[in-house]
């Protein structure tokens, strides 16, 4: 009987961007770095309780597994340095990843082994992109059947509501991690692809409303339930009125600042027309497909957290946000969560300015802070506009930039103002959170400081962080594979120097999985 791991493995490329190369041809999957298969026997008869989960039968061709622990001790020896007294602890591999099956363990090393080829990454993301466009169904079910078995496999929890139910009530009964849903949807162009994202996102909401207590919150893209054209007049109108305080905003509801001087205004180089009638309607459509989502999430208690996107449209998007967190954010625990991106230039005095202007007005503002996804956008288009770009020149003042907005928000959290999802792969970063939070006094088991990295990705620091006591979640998509692949193909492009930077990940993962031949 083939055994699951020569099913996940041997018949099926890592990830999209080697098996759409070989779109119609199931070639034996080259790993990396794998373990010898009498190191395997071995460690079945020293530990039993693994053989379910490893489960690798001596199909396997031995040249797939000739290449283990040859490689292995060269990239343990570059596990990062822990810092003196560290908050996280990535050391002892047996406890970091003591949750995880030896299975996930080696499919995940697999997938970003794969993924750290940023050239096979360029080049599957155009092949498949070709392929999903394509008349020919054939060529198209083949591409969607790759896409299902490898990177919707890997950075997904399913299909459907059930599939993603059953994964997040997984990761929180094995492993005590909390999960963000993301049902996966396109920007809408219309009212009427509004209005359907719009039960999707209530479907989720209801979803989440029925797993364990306290395992999981819902983000939303305002993309999806307002007109994407829609969302840059507003964006063009807020700017001009950054530049130009006289202009009368009639529809403008909320008093928390959204811009700054520092902002990128060139993006609006003239006065804008005021919104038509129409489009006044169309905005209070959009405000109203919020509050619903709020409404919901306030009822269940579900914190809701709003996604950020490229300069062009987030003014307005900030707009929404701080408009739904005037509403419903009071008490000590918000439940809307606007976004801040670190990589922008502007972030951290628009951050200061929302969070000063929050607390004048009573509300408690929930900030979620990343560092972008947007990069070659955002600075194609000030290229375009002879503009310097608003993204920071260099990756090291982007983590200077996030570990300031860090440092910021965690002593008003202190205060118990506000609270924050830090989203960050940067193990350093998480650190230097993990260390002044309990500077301050910030309790490792408080709700309103919470940890977040991308279903997927950067597993390590996930499982070191929930290891010391924080609250840690995983971003997690889920949703058709048609319909969630735009989204992870834009992730693809505008994240490859993430996912070529996954190497902490594997080398722990690698180390772990050498050390279970030992």
């Amino acid at each position: 009987m083939r055994s699951c791991l020569d099913d996940k493995f041997s018949s099926h490329p890592v990830l999209f961007s080697i098996l759409v190369a070989n779109l119609l041809m199931h070639r034996t999957l080259k790993l990396n770095t794998i373990l010898t298969q009498e190191s395997i026997n071995h460690t079945l008869r020293s530990r039993p309780q693994m053989a379910m989960a490893t489960n690798i039968c001596a199909r396997i061709p031995a040249s797939l597994l000739a290449r283990s622990l040859s490689t292995a001790s060269y990239h343990t020896e570059k596990l990062p340095e822990a810092p003196s007294n560290p908050v996280i602890d990535l050391s002892d591999t047996q406890r970091l990843f003591a949750s995880v099956p030896t299975a996930s363990l080696l499919h995940s090393l697999a997938n970003l082994t794969a993924m750290a080829a940023g050239s096979l990454v360029d080049v599957g993301v155009a092949v498949l992109r070709a392929a999903l466009a394509s008349e020919g169904k054939l060529l198209r079910a083949a591409a969607i059947g790759a896409a299902r078995a490898t990177v919707h496999r890997h950075f997904c929890a399913g299909e459907g509501f059930e599939d993603a139910g059953r994964a997040v009530t997984g990761m929180w009964e094995e492993q005590r991690l909390r999960s963000i849903l993301d049902y996966g949807m396109e920007d809408a162009e219309d009212g009427a692809a509004c209005n359907r994202n719009l039960a999707g996102f209530l479907r989720t909401v209801e979803m989440a409303s029925s797993l364990p207590p306290s395992s999981a919150s819902v983000c939303v893209k305002i993309t999806a339930i307002c007109p994407i054209s829609l969302l840059e007049r507003v964006s063009d109108l807020l700017r001009w009125e950054q530049q130009d305080p006289t202009l009368q905003l009639p529809w403008k509801t909320n008093s928390i600042p959204v811009l700054c001087d520092s902002s990128p205004l060139y993006l609006t180089r003239s006065a804008p027309d005021p919104l038509t009638e129409m489009e006044e309607c169309d905005l209070q459509l959009a405000s109203q497909r919020l509050s619903k989502i709020c409404e919901r999430c306030t009822e269940a208690n579900i914190p809701l957290l709003i996604d950020a996107e490229y300069t062009a449209v987030q003014p307005a998007i900030d707009y929404f946000t701080y408009a739904a967190a005037v509403r419903f954010n009071h008490g000590d625990h918000p439940i809307v969560f606007g976004t801040i991106q670190a990589y922008l230039r502007d972030s951290k005095e628009r951050m200061v300015n929302a969070v000063r202007a929050a607390e004048r007005e009573g509300v408690s503002l929930g900030v979620k802070l990343v560092r972008g996804a947007y990069m070659t956008r955002e600075t194609k288009l000030a290229s375009s506009l002879g503009a310097p770009s608003p993204v920071h020149p260099s990756i090291q003042e982007t983590h200077d930039c996030f570990n300031s907005c860090s440092s910021f928000i965690l002593e008003k959290v202190s205060r118990r103002s506000g609270a924050v999802v830090l989203a960050t792969h940067n193990v350093q970063s998480g650190q230097l959170a993990a260390k002044k939070a309990m500077e301050l006094g910030i309790g490792r088991d408080d709700h309103k400081l919470q940890f977040a990295q991308l279903m997927g990705m950067a597993d390590g620091l996930t499982h070191g962080l929930r290891n010391a006591g924080f609250q840690v979640s995983k971003y997690v998509p889920f949703g058709p594979v048609e319909q969630v692949m735009p989204y992870l193909l834009r992730r693809a492009e505008e994240n490859r120097g993430l996912l070529c930077t996954s190497t902490v990940d594997r080398q722990l993962k690698r180390f772990m999985i050498s050390s279970h031949c030992t």
